[in-house]
C-alpha cells in the first residue's frame, strides 16, 4: 500500500473529528449564549416599590422577632413598644392564632403555657378558649430577665392593673397596628398565619378586612406568611392585594433557580424572601448568604430577610452581605452592632 493510500483514511478521520468538535463548540456556544441572554433580560418585578427593601447604601432593617423575646416578654405590647420606641426597629415580626370565638391573637405557640402558666399546669390551647378567657393570663409570667439577679421574674407578681398598663395581656391583631398607626406610618410588619384549613382562611379574611377598613396606610406595610400550602393558595386566589412572604417551597424553588442561573424562569410573586443563613437539603448545607441571591432577588424587587439571628458575628456578616433585614430575638444587640457601622 502506498503512502498516499494509507494517509487517506487518517485524513478522513481527522476531518470527521474536526466536524464533531465544531458541532460541540456550536452547541456549547448556544448554551452559553442562552444563559447569558436569560441573565441579561430584566425579570418581571413583583411590585413597583417594595418598602421591605432597604435603600441603597443603607444598613439592614431590624426585625424584632416576636417583639424581641430576649429583652422582653415575647409577642406582648410591652415588647413591641420598647422595640419601636427605644430600640428603633423598623419591622415587627410575629405569629397569629385564632381563638375559639373568632379573634386573631399574637402567639408563637398554639398554647399560652410557655409564656403564662406555672410548670405542670393544664395545657391552655388558644383555639379552645375565648378571647376573654385568654385575657385572664399574664403573658409575662414566665419571662426571665437575663440582666436581673435580684428579681429574675419581674412580671410574675404583676397585678391585673399593672398587666393592663404595661401591656402584658394577650394581644389582638388590630391592637398592635392601632398602637403605632397614628405615629409610625412607616412601621413594617411580618405576620405568619399558624392555623390551617378553614380557620386559616378566616385568619386571612380578618387580616385583609382589618387592613382595608381600619388601617389602609399599613396595607403595603404588612407581609403575610404561612407554612400551609392551602393557606398560601387561598392568599393568592382570594387576597391578591396582601403582600406575601415566600413559603418554604417557594423559597427553595427560588434559590435553586439562582443556583442554575435561570432567574428569568423563576415563577415568583412574593414580596419577601425570608430564609435562614443555610438550608440543610438531605444532609447537604446550602449556603443562602451569597450576594448573588440578594442581587437577583432585588432584580425582581424582592426583599431578602434572614432569621433568626442572635449572634453578633452573624449579624456583622449579614450586614456586609447586604441583607435587607435581620430578624432577631435581641433587637437591642443588633442595634448596638449597627451603631458600629454608623460610626
Amino acid at each position: 500500500m502506498s503512502t498516499e493510500q494509507s494517509a487517506a483514511p487518517a485524513a478522513k478521520k481527522e476531518k470527521k473529528k474536526g466536524r464533531v468538535l465544531k458541532t460541540l463548540a456550536c452547541i456549547l456556544g448556544v448554551i452559553v449564549l442562552f444563559f447569558l441572554v436569560i441573565n441579561l433580560i430584566p425579570p418581571k418585578k413583583v411590585m413597583e416599590k417594595n418598602p421591605f427593601i432597604k435603600e441603597k447604601g443603607a444598613l439592614p432593617m431590624i426585625a424584632a422577632h416576636r417583639g424581641g423575646g430576649i429583652s422582653n416578654p415575647e409577642n406582648t405590647l410591652l415588647a413591641y413598644r420598647k422595640a419601636v420606641n427605644e430600640y428603633g426597629i423598623q419591622i415587627c415580626e410575629t405569629d397569629l392564632w385564632m381563638t375559639s370565638d373568632g379573634h386573631l391573637v399574637y402567639s408563637h405557640d398554639s398554647s399560652v403555657n410557655r409564656m403564662a402558666c406555672p410548670e405542670g399546669a393544664e395545657k391552655v390551647v388558644i383555639g379552645e378558649h375565648t378571647l376573654a378567657e385568654l385575657k385572664a393570663y399574664n403573658m409575662g409570667y414566665n419571662f426571665m430577665d437575663p440582666l436581673s439577679s435580684d428579681d429574675p421574674y419581674p412580671y410574675r407578681d404583676a397585678s391585673e392593673e399593672e398587666q393592663e398598663r404595661l401591656g402584658l395581656k394577650i394581644l389582638e391583631f388590630h391592637e398592635l397596628l392601632e398602637e403605632f398607626y397614628d405615629t409610625r406610618k412607616d412601621l413594617l410588619f411580618i405576620v405568619e398565619i399558624k392555623n390551617d384549613g378553614k380557620t386559616g382562611f378566616k385568619a386571612a379574611e380578618i387580616i385583609d378586612r382589618t387592613l382595608t377598613e381600619r388601617f389602609p396606610d399599613y396595607k403595603n406595610n404588612l407581609v403575610v406568611g404561612t407554612f400551609h400550602p392551602a393557606i398560601e393558595a387561598d392568599l393568592q386566589a382570594n387576597h391578591p392585594t396582601l403582600l406575601r412572604g415566600a413559603s418554604t417551597a417557594g423559597a427553595r424553588k427560588f434559590i435553586v433557580s439562582q443556583l442554575l442561573r435561570v432567574n428569568l424562569f423563576a415563577d415568583v410573586d412574593f414580596a419577601c424572601l425570608q430564609v435562614p443563613m443555610a438550608y440543610d437539603v438531605k444532609g447537604i448545607q446550602l449556603d443562602l448568604t451569597w450576594k448573588t441571591y440578594i442581587a437577583r432577588a432585588h432584580r425582581r424587587n424582592i426583599a431578602v430577610q434572614y432569621w433568626t439571628i442572635n449572634d453578633a458575628d452573624d449579624m456583622r456578616f449579614l450586614i456586609e452581605r447586604g441583607a435587607d433585614a435581620i430578624m432577631t430575638d435581641d433587637p437591642l444587640l443588633l442595634k448596638k452592632v449597627l451603631e458600629e457601622y454608623k460610626k
